[in-house]
């Protein structure tokens, strides 16, 4: 039976550029690029070398913490660049498609009689184990672990994030069955707008639960907190919803699947829409059909503007994302810039902005701070963005002095940095939340494990 939960405390931005509900195909890419980055607290061990052939499902590298979890080729093709940077840490690994080089194919059992370790083993075996991460601390699921619970999330509030509903419209079946793999492991949770659930609330297999309220209210972990707590040596799975449906296609036709569906979105964006790639492919092919005004310079971000990663033009897809992100770069500054009656367009909390009186109208923002880092002042209004039973200000407090102890009992355990991007765009302190507590878990994973 389906329930809601409304999140009564956040702040939704409304902004210029959403994608329209329109579906096509991306130009080809020539070249794909796994980035060992994209995996939070995950260290590659190559297993491929420059000028190697490999098939689609091929393992790249797999990861030093547990070398059962492999990191798989998302098209068939030559390993042609292995890009390094500082200390020789691997930044890249670039492939040139050749389909001609095939896939790995895998022998799937029916479902009906796969157990969930036999689940694990062909999600490992494949490569599709990446797509499963878990909370506490937002790093890939470890397969020993039984998690209490798989959480799915389909309904996101970020700016201009993508309707699910709408990304997933022919892939139903797919996802269907994805869920069905899941339901193996644990019991399955997913969440969807309470209003508009679209075709998930006719989703088998999983508890269907609504959510309303405001940006953060689509943050999985969030919605971890408010309907299945985490506690004291708790594990819970996180599956991104084309995932789901990459892991029943998986399951279907015993090849790995990379599809990877993206709204490229954005002020700058003259023709704001959705498109099907691949994992990994090049950000060029991407933009080539969104037409991006580049009169001025633009800010590229793999993500969101307020979570996403700033990158080149000459990158590539980051393998989590569903949403590529275009906005002016913020490189103008004006005297006197705190003062009222000036860019009151721009979305605010604050009063003194008068940016309300433009009431819902969407926005237009660039990159630019208005400000810069400023001392930490008790003003209560990082708790108006942060729809969680835990102190946003002292946990901060307490990553920044490496208060292991202290970030314990102040509920480190259930946030990860996405959860504080609100935080940065709201605080007046200008201080960079996320990055205070992406160095806060990166502690607690050294210390705690």
């Amino acid at each position: 039976m389906s329930k809601d939960i409304r999140i009564r405390k956040g702040f939704n931005l409304n902004l210029e550029g959403e994608a329209n509900k329109i579906l096509v195909d991306t130009h080809p890419s020539k070249t794909y690029a796994l980035k060992p980055d994209d995996f939070f607290f995950s260290t590659p061990k190559l297993l491929v070398k420059e000028g190697e052939k490999v098939q689609k499902g091929s393992p790249l590298f797999f990861s030093k913490q547990n070398p059962r979890i492999h990191f798989v080729s998302p098209v068939g093709g030559e390993v042609t660049a292995i890009v390094r940077g500082a200390k020789r840490k691997i930044l890249e690994v670039v492939i040139t498609q050749d389909d001609a080089q095939g896939s790995v194919h895998h022998d799937i059992p029916s479902l009906e009689s796969i157990n969930q370790e036999q689940v694990k083993e062909v999600l490992l075996k494949a490569g599709a184990w990446p797509f499963i991460t878990q909370r506490p601390y937002g790093t890939i699921a470890q397969p020993e672990d039984t998690p209490k619970a798989i959480f799915v999330s389909a309904f996101s509030t970020a700016p201009l994030d993508v309707d699910y509903d709408f990304l997933l419209k022919n892939n139903k079946a797919e996802f269907q069955k994805g869920i069905d793999v899941l339901a193996k492991i644990a019991e399955v949770t997913l969440t969807a707008d309470a209003n508009f659930k679209g075709f998930f609330e006719k989703v088998a297999n999983a508890n269907i639960v609504g959510i309303k309220g405001e940006h953060p209210a689509g943050n999985v972990g969030v919605q971890i907190h408010h309907i299945n707590p985490i506690n004291a040596g708790d594990r819970v799975w996180v599956v991104n919803p084309e995932d789901v449906a990459n892991i029943g296609m998986l399951f279907s036709t015993g090849e790995f699947s990379a599809q990877r569906t993206v709204a490229v979105v954005g002020s700058s964006v003259k023709n704001p829409q959705y498109y099907k790639t691949t994992i990994g492919a090049s950000i060029h092919s991407l933009l080539q059909g969104a037409e991006i005004n580049d009169a001025k310079p633009n800010r590229y971000i793999n993500g969101d503007v307020l979570t996403g990663v700033a990158t080149a033009v000459d990158s590539y897809l980051g393998y989590y994302n569903n949403l590529f992100s275009v906005i002016p770069e913020g490189n103008h500054f004006r005297m006197f810039g705190w003062l009222p009656f000036v860019d009151n367009k721009i979305p605010s909390m604050s009063k003194t902005s008068l940016s309300w009186i433009f009431g819902k109208r969407k926005a237009i923002v660039d990159t630019n701070l208005n400000g810069e880092e400023r001392a930490l002042v008790v003003t209560g209004e990082m708790e108006k963005v942060f729809p969680m039973d835990i102190y946003p200000m002292q946990l901060i407090k307490a990553c920044m002095i490496e208060d292991v102890e202290r970030m314990e009992v102040l509920g480190i355990y259930e946030v990860v940095p996405q959860d504080f991007a609100m935080i940065d765009y709201s605080s007046t302190s200008k201080l960079e939340a996320q990055e205070i507590i992406r160095k806060g878990v990166e502690l607690m994973i050294k210390e705690e494990g």
